[in-house]
């Protein structure tokens, strides 16, 4: 796949403990981004954070019921992202959403010897 030079990132912010229809939500994201053929995803766990809720959650050992911030970044050409926002929205209950314009430097899968 060709990425063009311009293209949009999608930062999706949840808890780690975060489901949909019983699964981990950032793994069912991942699943659906390949699905609808994405050009990449990937997870990050965070390691201190709060949201809406204005709770810290840490990954300090004495606070063990961790419940870590997960930021799941999608960059595809616009289009394939806006077909992509409304099965986001079907499975995001609590989370935050952000959209933004990305320049693509270098997209590359490793070349057929």
């Amino acid at each position: 796949m060709k990425l063009p030079t311009e293209a949009e990132r999608v930062r999706i912010y949840i808890g780690e403990n975060d489901k949909f229809e019983g699964r981990v939500l950032y793994e069912v994201i991942t699943e659906e981004a390949r699905r609808h053929g994405l050009a990449g995803c990937t997870v990050i766990r965070g390691t201190l954070g709060f949201g809406a809720h204005s709770r810290i959650h840490t990954s300090k050992v004495l606070r063990i019921s961790e419940h870590l911030p997960m930021i799941i970044e999608i960059v595809d050409r616009s289009d394939h992202v806006s077909q992509f926002l409304p099965v986001l929205d079907s499975m995001i209950g609590e989370g935050l959403v952000t959209r933004e314009p990305v320049n693509v430097i270098l997209y590359r899968h490793e070349k057929p010897k």
